[in-house]
């Protein structure tokens, strides 16, 4: 079968992604819950997501983001 010519090639990003502290957090969070949900069957849907993982700050990073105080600044800029 021919190949697309307006395909995205296998190993191309597709988007790239700007995201705020709290953003990055709900991500990580999120992707976290889905790899470790995925049941045996959908291991090449988990070696996905774990490879998005990757792309991300690693965890420690990721969890010295206060969610709260992020959310309160938010809050803060949206008052003024």
């Amino acid at each position: 079968m021919a190949e697309e010519p307006n395909l995205i090639g296998v190993d191309e990003p597709a988007y790239r992604l700007e995201l705020t502290a709290a953003q990055l957090k709900v991500t990580h969070t999120a992707l976290k819950t889905l790899a470790d949900d995925l049941g045996h069957e959908e291991r090449d849907v988990q070696a996905v997501v774990l490879e998005v993982l990757a792309k991300l700050p690693d965890e420690h990073d990721v969890r010295a983001i206060d969610l709260r105080r992020e959310l309160e600044r938010r809050r803060d800029i949206g008052a003024a």
